[in-house]
């Protein structure tokens, strides 16, 4: 316990403090049950120690990742016992999905230790409330998703710009717009963005971004979900496959039958890889907006998760106009839900119609449509309905 206890005080003090996620100030503490899902790479250890130094006892606090040695010889449960016993409040456990049995130890810990308080965090792919032990009534999740344009800017240029919800945007997007670019110039920056700003690591060595997002994406198929899934390797293999091919031309409506002959996997079994892929913060699978979509549906449409990705897996396919539609889904979906369109590119929440476009897009598309908008690229200020794309950055 000593040597854990040394773990994490070393890990508290070589902490940076500059930027919080914006999720560290949504996350109720005073639940006795938390979990934190996201994609690898997108801030979840650190989010858990930010959460340790400034917001919980110190004294009383222990964080551990669940992949340690100390749990080649011990259990999660007895840890939590013997922490208990030295006066421990909080738990922070980080990647509970390599620990085996997780879910029945937790619901131990949680039914015969009702003065420990446990946050943790796991792969997105895992799904928590289908686990052996029901922790439905007892959880309360929280999803980190990929930075948003606006905190990347807090990293870039110490501009703590302010949260708008999607009506402010469409209602006072050039006010909004001109009170930033008074202080920025978003446009360059954007550019940036879309190449290697979705993931907080980027700060450590921009040269050496893509050999670290490739390498995480690699680990999130071979480890992540093979973790949670309990796949063979050769499925892994038909993974990597799935994923490059949708990548060569997303976005695009996918020919399943194609697909399944290309990745060597049923129709059933490549509809279930896509969902799968879909969790781990890997593709985005796009519907029409239309109930009782079933297990088994396919999408409308594939698109790579987000632009970075698009770099490292699609080189070739790294085109203007995919990458608008690629960033406008990524930022909107985290927050609203969105679905194919018929008439236009994307249908938010259920009565927005988005046509993503250039500077010099025309509004004949969305002409006669109710609560119709263009996202526009290379535009530092819009008009009307038409509305920079690079605003839709400002959501979260």
């Amino acid at each position: 316990m000593e040597d854990l206890l040394f773990e994490y005080q070393t890990k508290l003090a070589q902490l940076d403090l500059f930027f919080q996620r914006y999720l560290y100030n949504q996350i109720d503490l005073t639940n006795r049950l938390i979990a934190i899902k996201g994609a690898r790479g997108v801030g979840k250890t650190t989010l858990l120690l930010q959460l340790a130094k400034n917001k919980l006892p110190k004294t009383s606090t222990l964080y551990i990742s669940l992949d340690h040695i100390y749990f080649y010889e011990n259990n999660l449960y007895e840890l939590a016992k013997q922490f208990v016993k030295y006066g421990g409040t909080h738990l922070l456990l980080d990647e509970v999905h390599k620990y085996p049995n997780w879910s029945r130890e937790i619901k131990l810990i949680y039914d015969n230790l009702p003065d420990l308080r446990i946050i943790l965090t796991t792969s997105s792919v895992l799904e928590l409330y289908r686990s052996e032990s029901d922790l439905s009534r007892r959880m309360i999740s929280y999803f980190l998703n990929e930075l948003s344009f606006r905190e990347f800017l807090i990293l870039e240029t110490n501009y703590d710009f302010p949260v708008f919800s999607l009506e402010q945007i469409l209602k006072d997007h050039a006010d909004l717009a001109t009170q930033i670019t008074q202080k920025i110039k978003p446009l360059p920056l954007f550019q940036k963005y879309l190449r290697v700003g979705a993931y907080p690591y980027y700060l450590e060595s921009e040269e050496f971004y893509y050999h670290k997002l490739a390498n995480i994406i690699n680990l999130t198929i071979e480890v992540d979900i093979m973790a949670v899934e309990n796949l063979r390797y050769e499925t892994s293999l038909k993974l990597k496959k799935l994923l490059k091919a949708i990548a060569s031309s997303a976005p695009f409506t996918p020919n399943i039958s194609k697909l399944s002959g290309y990745a060597g996997l049923s129709r059933n079994s490549l509809v279930t890889a896509l969902k799968t892929l879909h969790r781990v913060g890997l593709i985005q699978e796009l519907y029409k907006d239309t109930a009782g979509i079933g297990v088994l549906t396919k999408p409308e449409k594939l698109y790579l998760n987000n632009t970075n990705l698009m770099y490292v897996l699609a080189n070739e396919n790294t085109q203007t106009g995919n990458l608008r539609e690629t960033f406008f889904l990524n930022q909107l979906s985290s927050i609203y839900p969105v679905h194919f369109s018929d008439q236009a590119d994307f249908l938010v929440d259920g009565k927005y119609t988005f046509e993503v476009g250039g500077k010099n897009k025309k509004r004949k598309q969305i002409s006669g449509i109710e609560n119709a908008y263009l996202a526009k690229d290379d535009i530092e200020i819009g008009f009307g309905n038409a509305i920079p794309v690079w605003m839709f950055g400002f959501l979260y």
